[in-house]
């Protein structure tokens, strides 16, 4: 059918209607390829806000799949299979939130499913639509060493997951877009201090090309910080996730300094040879990020183009993901090896 064409909303349904459920439901209203028909959640508590406000809760998963065009799938992690199967099955259009699932079979089951019915499924790898994320779009990226830190204050909302899963995954995901090589080797360790699952990680991932990745993940600390530093030849980048700014330094030589448009290049000597510093704070146009990774959904069903982020990002990721829980489960000092 070609939404375009006839000028249609895509019909739109939220399955778990928790915290993050309610913002979505909140960006989903503001969409204007969207009509939001309903939400499924089993919670009654979840659910009673959304009643009074007049949002209809439709009594089955099947009922409200039935009623729909795209599935938006913000229930917990265990749950996104068995979802996006039987929305996949109707042929449906599909949004999961990150992790794509629980169990990597999981992923590789609906990829092989979706082969079949051609849907449009996109994870909820937000910081892919971060405005600070998005401001590197003009730079060349190479990195050779990344140092990521998120870190969190304690919250027992997402504990029935590990660390990693719940929050290093952002970076996990990032540093696999960014870096075009195969990994090598993934060393991690981990503690368990506040829940059963470990909620401070420290992971080390190694790329055949010799790029490194140090990432550190906690959500048992004093304060917020979600940044990811990257250094390659000749050029230092900073991004801020939480405050969403980006800093990019460059080491000029001669050539470069006279294609430069800054007038405020800091000249130094490297090996008897003169050099310019380049400092660049792109400018950040300010952004609901879950508002336009749900957007961008909707781009793509219309007007049939491939979506941001697709399983075959969801499921490499969650590869990294369970390489590393691994790697603190067998308390391997010499890294796990690998397998893609």
């Amino acid at each position: 059918m070609d939404f375009k064409k006839l000028s249609m909303k895509l019909k739109i349904g939220v399955f778990g209607v928790g915290h993050l459920g309610k913002i979505h439901i909140k960006c989903i209203q503001q969409i204007d390829n969207y009509e939001l028909v309903g939400f499924y959640d089993p919670s009654d508590e979840n659910a009673q806000e959304l009643v009074k406000r007049g949002i209809k809760r439709y009594a089955t998963e099947a009922d409200l799949i039935a009623a729909i065009d795209v599935v938006d799938i913000v229930t917990p992690t265990p749950e996104h299979f068995q979802i996006a199967k039987k929305a996949i099955q109707a042929n449906k259009d599909v949004f999961i939130e990150k992790p794509i699932t629980h169990t990597i079979d999981e992923a590789e089951a609906l990829i092989e499913l979706n082969k079949i019915h051609n849907r449009k499924v996109q994870i909820g790898h937000v910081e892919r639509f971060n405005p600070a994320f998005l401001g590197l779009k003009e730079q060349l990226l190479n990195p050779m060493f990344i140092e990521g830190h998120r870190l969190s204050m304690f919250n027992p909302r997402g504990t029935d997951v590990s660390v990693i899963q719940d929050l290093m995954i952002h970076d996990i995901d990032i540093v696999l877009h960014m870096v075009d090589s195969e990994i090598k080797n993934v060393h991690a360790s981990g503690v368990s201090v506040m829940s059963d699952s470990p909620d401070i990680c420290n992971a080390r991932i190694e790329f055949e090309n010799g790029c490194v990745a140090n990432l550190t993940a906690s959500r048992i600390s004093l304060k917020q910080m979600r940044k990811l530093r990257m250094f390659q030849q000749d050029a230092y980048i900073s991004i801020d996730f939480l405050a969403k700014k980006l800093e990019v330094i460059r080491l000029l030589d001669e050539e470069a300094k006279l294609k430069s448009e800054n007038p405020n290049l800091m000249e130094l000597e490297v090996k008897n040879k003169k050099r310019w510093i380049d400092v660049n704070m792109p400018e950040i146009v300010s952004n609901n990020a879950i508002l336009d990774e749900l957007s961008a959904l909707s781009n793509s069903v219309i007007n049939d183009t491939a979506v941001v982020v697709d399983m075959q990002a969801g499921i490499k990721a969650l590869k990294v993901v369970k390489s590393i829980l691994t790697a603190i489960d067998q308390g391997k000092t010499n890294g796990t090896k690998y397998a893609n």
